[in-house]
């Protein structure tokens, strides 16, 4: 069975979980969607880049999710989620390719 790599996983997780949660108007839905996604890239970040390197993507997850929302304010819903996802992509392939 092919792999999903954890950079996809997280960016989608984050595009997924504002794309559910507004077109479904449910927030809690959309939430449960991100999180399901940080489970499956943290479990893959860490069978591949170790605890520590789990733990610091993790955290960033979280981060860009939080961080999407003032800069939402900024330059609208859409293009902050797409650049947190983007950052959050980038973070995970950096770290990934570091640790091989």
């Amino acid at each position: 069975m092919a792999r999903i790599p954890a950079t996809a996983v997280a960016a989608s997780g984050l595009v997924g979980g504002y794309a559910v949660a507004r077109w479904t108007k449910k927030r809690p839905l959309g939430g449960v969607a991100l999180a399901a996604a940080g489970a499956v890239a943290a479990r893959e970040w860490q069978q591949r880049s170790g605890g520590r390197a789990a733990a610091a993507l993790t955290a960033a997850y979280v981060a860009a999710f939080a961080g999407s929302h003032p800069l939402a304010k900024k330059v609208g819903a859409w293009p902050a989620v797409f650049s947190v996802a983007g950052g959050m992509a980038a973070a995970s392939w950096a770290v990934g390719r570091r640790s091989r």
